[in-house]
């Protein structure tokens, strides 16, 4: 890992550590969509995906998260993040795919 990349996940954790379990629990976090996406595409894992695609991926993620926001358990809420942020790019993809996976979420 690159000293930047250790910066940023020592500060993710260091931020979801500060707010006592609350901060994901309250309202859909903000991710920079655009600087994800664009080291996503730059990257190897990234064949077949344009910069176009990641950020329309990305904003559908997240649309759809916030209205089923406050259906997931804080606790869900809480380990999801974690995994979706634990290597310094954070997804909405993955955090809606993880949020999935509890089987909570969905729509009243």
């Amino acid at each position: 890992m690159t000293r930047s990349l250790l910066a940023l996940v020592a500060l993710g954790i260091a931020l979801l550590a500060g707010c006592g379990g609350l901060c994901a629990a309250d309202a859909v976090p903000k991710f920079d969509i655009a600087r994800n996406c664009k080291a996503e595409v730059g990257g190897a894992s990234a064949i077949g995906e344009t910069l176009a695609s990641c950020t329309a991926a990305e904003e559908h993620a997240r649309d759809a998260l916030v209205p089923l926001w406050s259906t997931f358990s804080k606790q869900n809420k809480m380990v999801c993040m974690r995994e979706t942020t634990a290597d310094g790019s954070p997804s909405y993809v993955e955090l809606q795919t993880c949020l999935e996976m509890t089987g909570q979420g969905k729509p009243k």
